[in-house]
């Protein structure tokens, strides 16, 4: 007897909110016709937040929305969401959304034990009837019971309004701010939403950062850490970092590292599409050189390139490179690259991550170069700048983007490894080292590849300089204790010159000694051939003389 088995596959009904990367970790978005806490300090979003889940539903998903403000006037709203490019009064004169503005005032209620919320539940529902609305927002709650001491009317209210807006049928946003011991000043609205969502605005070290937490979803899977979420000209947006897993896909293409020299050192000629690169060494090693080869490369074949610099503007990056021979600003024209600068310090490490996640969306770059991301250390602490790098490669590759890093080494700590380049490379699949090579009284620069993952490459360590026509890579030289580099090469080439000009000379000699004497030898041998010719002649005339003289002398018989 066969057991038989039967899978049941429920979705869990939900409203998508259109916040870029909300719904990755709510797994959909907010619940479908239940009510959603949003709880947070002052400025950390929560307005924000809840009229982009209102613009986006209306413009994205076709559906209705009221906003139901009891601190900020409908003017005053407008006003400040329109620099974020959300046009209300169009989407008021369309039918699609309203905004109702409700002033409450302590000194005038009067608490007589028989508060209730009818008014609000008349006025909101004839909103929501005017245009058939299915989502609203309530902001914020506590202004809507400012005036009420009396705890019980104030559960009881509060539980009365949640029900009323399930009874309903839409899917609604309530803002309110923290309590001391408690998510919000009541304690109880956590309680009675089905999803509650936690907005933090933190300064650490003098950086500013917000930050999400899903506190609780009843009936669904939800993301449990603390996202950090961007708000700029566009809205709000938000990094899954518990979405980003190791199932991307991979290519076999290889394209050229644009430094010429160095794809002879990698079997297959390059570096792998999508893969990551590193490239490390002390100050002045050419670190942004090689990174800006890479970049020019890749332009030249029409691919879209994001350069990050935290060190140079971008009118300083393309002035350098100019002066070797690389023309930067052509690419920036013609829109296949784009450079931004800024210094680390800006952002804090997860907005770094949520505004190149940003780029990445837009722009749809195939190569990122980041130089150098060892100045993000300045902005976080060891454990966050490990956690936001791991974030970054898998973002990188969970895009099939090929990404380049410059790391900057202490140069007088070269025994252990510095904190990014440590970080990181393990990381990465192919790993460059830019460094000094030290002589008697100069500093050459040599590189070397310590690793490259699934092709085979050189171990030699190439001398290489840079010159108003760019990088060269030298050949290796050899000499008794090693691998010679400047002067020593110089030296060593000058005397292997004059070794080889010897040498021909010697051979010259040589070869007219060896044409002299083959002259003479044939000298000899005419001379000697001319005797056994006289020789030979004179033989024939005496037996011709002996022949002559029996014909005249016959022998008598």
């Amino acid at each position: 007897m066969q057991k038989q088995t039967k899978s049941h596959s429920f979705t869990f009904p939900k409203t998508p909110t259109g916040v870029d990367g909300l719904d990755e970790i709510t797994d959909g978005g907010f619940p479908k016709g239940r009510p959603t806490l949003i709880c947070g300090g002052a400025g950390c979003g929560k307005t924000l937040l809840s009229m982009q889940f209102l613009i986006k539903g209306i413009t994205e998903y076709n559906e209705p929305g009221v906003f139901m403000s009891f601190e900020e006037p409908s003017d005053d709203l407008t006003l400040n969401v329109k620099s974020l490019g959300f046009d209300l009064e169009k989407l008021k004169a369309d039918k699609k959304l309203v905004v109702d503005h409700v002033r409450v005032e302590r000194s005038e209620i009067e608490e007589a034990g028989e508060y209730d919320l009818d008014g609000l539940f008349i006025r909101l529902g004839h909103a929501i009837d005017s245009i058939k609305a299915t989502r609203v927002v309530l902001d914020t709650i506590e202004s809507l019971f400012a005036g009420l001491d009396n705890q019980a009317i104030l559960r009881a209210e509060l539980r009365r309004l949640f029900h009323w807006l399930k009874t309903k049928g839409v899917t609604a946003i309530i803002t309110g701010e923290r309590g001391e011991a408690t998510l919000t000043r009541q304690g109880l609205e956590e309680y009675v939403s089905d999803c509650v969502i936690v907005l933090d605005h933190r300064v650490i070290e003098q950086v500013s950062t917000r930050r999400m937490r899903i506190v609780k979803y009843r009936g669904s899977t939800h993301g449990t850490n603390e996202y950090p979420f961007l708000i700029d000209e566009d809205g709000i947006s938000v990094l899954p970092i518990t979405s980003l897993k190791l199932n991307n896909e991979v290519s076999s293409d290889v394209i050229s590292t644009g430094v010429p020299g160095l794809d002879e050192m990698f079997d297959d000629g390059g570096f792998y599409r999508g893969s990551n690169i590193l490239i490390s060494g002390t100050a002045g090693t050419a670190k942004t050189t090689v990174a800006s080869y890479f970049a020019d490369e890749q332009c030249k074949k029409n691919e879209r390139v994001i350069y990050f610099a935290f060190e140079e503007s971008p009118q300083q990056l393309v002035r350098n490179m100019k002066s070797i021979g690389i023309d930067l600003e052509r690419h920036i024209k013609k829109g296949n690259l784009q450079i931004h600068s800024s210094r680390p310090s800006l952002n804090g490490l997860e907005l770094h991550l949520l505004t190149l996640r940003k780029l990445i969306k837009e722009y749809q770059p195939t190569t990122i170069v980041i130089d150098p991301i060892s100045n993000l250390i300045t902005v976080g602490s060891q454990q966050e700048v490990r956690s936001m790098l791991v974030r970054l490669i898998d973002m990188l590759k969970a895009n099939n983007i090929t990404a380049l890093f410059t790391s900057l080494n202490k140069q007088t700590d070269n025994f252990r490894p510095d904190l990014a380049e440590e970080s990181v490379s393990s990381l990465v699949d192919t790993w460059i080292t830019v460094r000094d090579m030290e002589g008697i009284g100069e500093r050459n620069r040599g590189i070397f590849i310590i690793k490259a993952r699934g092709m085979g490459h050189s171990n030699q360590v190439r001398e290489f300089v840079i010159t108003s026509k760019g990088i060269e890579l030298l050949d290796v030289e050899l000499g008794p204790q090693g691998i010679l580099t400047g002067s020593a090469r110089r030296t060593h080439q000058f005397r292997k010159t004059i070794s080889d000009i010897k040498l021909q000379n010697e051979i010259s000699r040589k070869d007219r000694e060896i044409e002299r004497k083959r002259k003479v030898l044939q000298a000899n041998i005419e001379a000697l051939r001319n005797e056994f010719e006289s020789a030979e002649e004179e033989l024939s005339i005496l037996k011709a003389t002996e022949l002559l003289n029996e014909k005249l002398n016959p022998k008598k018989k």
